[in-house]
């Protein structure tokens, strides 16, 4: 589940605004552009920001969306208590800030303190009962709570609002996934792959084709995650378990050689590169894999009897 985060001039992921929210203007100092900028770098977020908030040249609104933004760029670095100080000061100037409780939400919600992040959306969809983000993160909240109805409902509510939010598809997706509504998690990750195309969509619809042994279509998924983004592990490992699967055994392990290649501690890349080299006659591979896994996991069963089986002591 994805929680998405506001800026005072519009939501990020979103294509809706908040009512008469500060913006910059071509006239405005460059430091408050910087601070309002949707593509500004987190980093440079903080730094306008502060210099803005120092400057004591903002007031009202203006300055509250100042907090508000350097909240959020504090809580990407995940200075999170920093953070919950500036969204606090940005509530204090603006009682009647919808983003900056959402914000503050989300900052409760990295912390783990679920009731806190379910009550400041609550605030948030009061003040604005039509937004989008704060149903999406009320949602992952109650979801992260257990409560799969509440964030399914929530979820929803988010696509009526923003039918364009792709994340909302993508996280409702997950709650049906859960429920094992696998006809419903397919269409969500599909909608949300058309909208926004993204590693994670892939590596989910796949995981529910190979759930419901669609795996051709589960290799084709994961493949397209490889393809979008070569350097994550998870496109290559999942699609040569798929292999794997399919007798492709020689396929299967150049994906485990490139999943290892950018993530050389995933202990069950390690355990299946050995199952693919043991099937192929390469027993000396396979148990110098099988013994990589044990150390990364002692207690991995199918490696200790793998290597049993080789005749191997690790």
């Amino acid at each position: 589940m994805r929680i998405l985060a506001c800026l005072t001039a519009v939501l990020l992921g979103a294509a809706l605004t908040l009512p008469n929210p500060p913006k910059a203007a071509a006239g405005d100092d460059p430091n408050w552009q910087t601070c309002v900028g949707l593509t500004t770098a987190s980093g440079d977020r903080v730094a306008a920001c502060t210099t803005v908030i120092d400057g004591k040249t903002e007031t009202g609104k203006r300055l509250a969306g100042a907090y508000c933004n350097r909240g959020h760029g504090l809580t990407e670095k995940r200075e999170l208590d920093a953070a919950l100080a500036d969204l606090n000061e940005a509530i204090k100037l603006d009682p009647a800030y919808a983003c900056a409780y959402t914000n503050r939400g989300r900052v409760y919600a990295f912390k783990r303190d679920l009731d806190h992040a379910i009550a400041d959306y609550d605030e948030a969809i009061r003040i604005d009962p039509a937004f989008a983000l704060a149903y999406n993160n009320r949602g992952d909240a109650w979801l992260n709570k257990g409560d799969l109805d509440r964030a399914l409902a929530d979820l929803s509510l988010a696509i009526k609002f923003n039918p364009q939010l792709a994340t909302a598809y993508g996280n409702r997706g997950f709650v049906y996934y859960r429920k094992r509504d696998a006809a419903h998690a397919i269409a969500d990750f599909t909608m949300e792959i058309r909208l926004e195309p993204n590693v994670l969509a892939y590596i989910n619809r796949g995981n529910v084709y190979r759930d419901t042994e669609q795996l051709d279509r589960a290799a084709a998924d994961y493949g397209e995650a490889a393809r979008i983004a070569p350097t994550d592990a998870r496109g290559w490992r999942n699609r040569g378990m798929i292999r794997l699967y399919q007798g492709d055994n020689k396929g299967g392990l150049a994906d485990y050689d490139k999943a290892l290649q950018y993530d050389p501690n995933d202990v069950y890349s390690w355990n299946n590169r050995g199952q693919a080299k043991l099937r192929l006659g390469d027993k000396k591979g396979a148990a110098a894999d099988f013994r990589k896994a044990l150390e990364l996991q002692p207690d991995l069963q199918s490696a200790k009897g793998a290597l049993a089986r080789l005749g191997e002591a690790r």
